[in-house]
């Protein structure tokens, strides 16, 4: 290559504050300036920002595409993008937290999808990582050129751990800073701290940065010292921010409060600029970092101290272990604050051993200076280029073989049409609401199911609010006396009756037992534990076929959660016997179903007998359940075209009788798709994944009467299918059953794709890309 690449870095990025995003904006500057090359006219260097929001962030012009950190589809989207783009080599940066999915698994839409060389850098290596962060780790290891990391330590845990070959990795530190050696005195006025011996700890604060070990180390030393100041600089970190409030900060300063410390510790609660930062920097006398954790393999705020010339004390996490060896700096014990204070005490005392330590960190510090480490990347980038080339075809290949048919997008505006602050109303005029039908349990459990999904899918905490709404109605539901569920509700909020009926007490069981095991708020979580045990008793004497499979279902996503619980296991146990039981008893010849006739929400029946037979290792409730639904496929598949005709609610389909064509209702519709989707988790024969697309193309016009159904501009339903067409009203249930229906197709989907890791073959061509 006689030019210089082109480079896509795909990261966090400014305006969001987070130490990623930083260090993005400092590569993608310190690549930009390499050669002299100024301009940023999107073709030589861009970017493409990880955001958890929805785009509304003021992104500067190198950033040409924005990812939503839990739309799978977009990482599939931004594969496109980058392949057509008119860039080399594409420098992911890693941290398990800023990718969407289990582990941060989303990312791997990404490299499947890409045909361009990949150099990962990785910011966080574990040395015992969980199950799922390591197959996460090695996927993407397996799907990238070349590896970077930053510490030499990391090079053996990503050989030993997760065996990735040393040959594809490579090492150089992380970047900082090219600063003069400066003398603190000269620029403690800038920081309010003229005359006062200085220490510095900087970051976005957490609790695991161990300030309040700090703190007590302070309190040993103030006394000896009064003039020292130990200044914490940084604005709480985003997402702890977000879930606990500034509630570390204030026991931080409940502390210094406590041991008099007032004079002595200052906090800083801002997301500093670089140049105010380097003034903070520069005056410091010591810079401290009290972090808790050994695991720790980088550290770019030590990185900084380091290329500043700073006398550092630090707890020994790996990545300080190697930067301040030889003299460099002091390790004092993790959570020790007597010996953190004995650390101090000398580089405190004695300002000619501290110049000595400083002189050491800035010499070591200058390879780590911003424009060496980006002439470093750009070796690495010219180095993946021209190894790739040869691995191209493999690329494509990879590509084809994990192609997934485009999805329409979620669209919850019609749900919040519906929906206000009782609950979801039950049917619309057209797409309307129309009050006059009032409120139903039932609608509301399958709501809460489906905002349970969503956030499985997406994790975007904007479905929070109707999570509350719909846990609310059901918690108003449920009488506290006899835990009997009540189902129709007036629009003027009176119930319309004293109980409901058992088809509806079992799927209420069944949203709670989801939401037990996938409601992110903890006190939603604490009440849906609470109801479910409250409904579950009057659920062990149900007897109707589909009563009995919601509460089979129920019970094993709280089992999921709670595996211990031998009481909800042997109402699962027992409920799933019994339908095993009608399945025998009602079957006979050409007639493999629990009843005499076949009607509404069929696939809840062998889809409880799957779930049951897999979570409860029962090969034969799984047979039967496996049995029953091949034959309710096969009875509602059109002979001919071989598109789902389904069992009409005029007059269902009785045995021995013609089933009835009309009039078909979209419920129907999710029940096939997630009984194929518990036969495809359980026996892993893609025919059931052929048979869900089919039964989602319901949906877009491959039905009866060749229409569509979705109507994609509201995000609602058609009411089914009649005998004139299609029924024009998007009511509540087939609203659900839409949304129900393409949330299981995107979560399939993504596992799917997810799930295809390359094997022994595929990883070895993979790693030489």
């Amino acid at each position: 290559m006689t030019r210089a690449p082109r480079v896509a870095i795909v990261s966090t990025y400014p305006p969001r504050q987070c130490g990623l995003a930083v260090f993005s904006q400092h590569l993608f500057n310190s690549l930009r300036e390499l050669g002299g090359a100024r301009e940023v006219d999107g073709q030589r260097l861009q970017v493409v920002a990880m955001d958890p929001g929805q785009y509304h962030r003021d992104y500067a012009p190198e950033v040409r595409l924005q990812i939503r950190v839990h739309r799978w589809t977009d990482y599939r989207e931004a594969a496109e993008f980058l392949n057509l783009s008119p860039v080399d080599v594409v420098s992911l940066q890693h941290e398990y937290g800023i990718f969407g999915g289990e582990d941060g698994n989303l990312v791997i839409h990404l490299l499947k999808g890409m045909k361009k060389p990949v150099v990962t850098t990785l910011h966080t290596v574990l040395e015992q990582p969980t199950p799922g962060q390591r197959v996460t780790l090695k996927t993407i290891c397996a799907l990238s050129t070349a590896v970077v990391v930053q510490a030499g330590r990391a090079v053996d845990m990503l050989a030993d751990v997760f065996d990735v070959p040393r040959e594809k990795i490579v090492m150089f530190p992380h970047g900082a800073p090219d600063v003069p050696f400066l003398d603190p005195a000269f620029y403690k006025k800038c920081c309010g701290a003229e005359g006062r011996r200085v220490l510095l700890t900087f970051g976005l604060m957490s609790p695991n940065k161990g300030i309040e070990y700090a703190i007590e180390a302070v309190a040993r030393l103030a006394e000896e010292f009064p003039d020292l100041l130990y200044i914490v600089l940084g604005a709480t970190h985003p997402e702890v921010k977000k879930r606990h409030g500034e509630s570390y900060r204030l026991s931080l300063e409940l502390l210094v409060k406590e041991r008099g410390l007032q004079n002595n510790v200052v906090f800083h609660n801002r997301f500093v600029s670089e140049e105010q930062l380097l003034e903070f920097l520069v005056s410091a006398d010591i810079y401290l970092t009290p972090y808790l954790g050994k695991e720790q393999i980088v550290s770019g705020t030590l990185a900084y101290a380091v290329a500043c010339g700073k006398a550092i004390v630090s707890t020994p996490y790996w990545y300080a272990g190697e930067i301040l060896a030889e003299g460099r700096g002091v390790l004092v014990p993790f959570r020790d604050p007597a010996a953190m204070a004995d650390g101090l005490r000398p580089l405190l005392s004695d300002h000619l051993l501290r110049d000595r330590m400083r002189s050491k960190a800035y010499t070591f510090g200058r390879r780590m200076t911003w424009p060496v480490v980006a002439g470093s990347y750009m070796e690495a980038f010219v180095d993946a280029f021209r190894a790739y080339g040869p691995q191209a075809a493999e690329a494509r290949r990879w590509a084809r073989a994990t192609y997934q048919p485009t999805l329409p997008e979620v669209n919850l505006g019609h749900l919040r049409t519906l929906t206000d602050d009782v609950g979801l109303l039950q049917h619309a005029c057209y797409s309307t609401p129309h009050r006059f039908h009032g409120y139903s349990t039932d609608d509301n459990s399958r709501a809460l199911l489906v905002t349970g999904m969503n956030w499985q899918l997406m994790a975007d905490e904007s479905i929070w609010p109707l999570l509350r709404t719909y846990t609310a109605f059901v918690n108003h539901a449920v009488d506290p006396e006899t835990g009997k569920v009540r189902n129709f509700m007036s629009y003027d909020r009176r119930w319309l009756e004293e109980a409901g009926s058992d088809d509806c007490h079992g799927r209420t069981l069944w949203a709670l037992g989801h939401c037990v095991n996938h409601m992110p708020v903890e006190p939603l979580f604490r009440l849906a534990a609470r109801l479910f045990n409250r409904v579950r008793s009057p659920a062990a004497a149900m007897r109707s076929p589909r009563a009995s499979a919601y509460v089979v279902l129920g019970c094993i996503e709280y089992l999921r959660h709670f595996a211990g619980d031998t009481e909800v296991r042997t109402l699962a146990m027992s409920q799933a016997s019994w339908l095993a039981h009608l399945l025998r008893e009602n079957s006979t010849g050409d007639w493999t179903w629990f009843e005499d006739a076949v009607t509404y929400d069929n696939g809840r029946l062998p889809q409880a007998l799957i779930v049951a037979g897999s979570h409860l290792k029962d090969d034969g409730l799984l047979r039967d359940g496996l049995r029953a639904l091949d034959w309710l496929i096969n009875l509602q598949t059109d002979p001919e075209d071989g598109h789902i005709s389904l069992v009409g609610t005029d007059g269902w389909c009785r045995r021995g009788q013609e089933r009835a064509r009309f009039d078909q209702q979209p419920v129907e519709i999710p029940a096939l798709m997630d009984a194929c989707y518990e036969a495809l988790r359980a026996s892993g024969e893609k025919r059931w994944l052929a048979s869900m697309e089919n039964c989602f193309s319901w949906f877009l016009g491959r039905n009866d009467v060749h229409s569509a159904l979705c109507d994609l501009s509201t995000g609602g339903c058609f009411d089914g299918i009649h005998h004139m067409g299609v029924n024009q009203n998007q009511g509540g249930e087939s609203a659900l059953s839409w949304l129900m229906s393409l949330h299981r197709m995107h979560l399939v989907h993504n596992e799917q794709t997810l799930k295809a890791t390359p094997g022994k073959d595929d990883e070895v061509a993979a790693t030489t890309r």
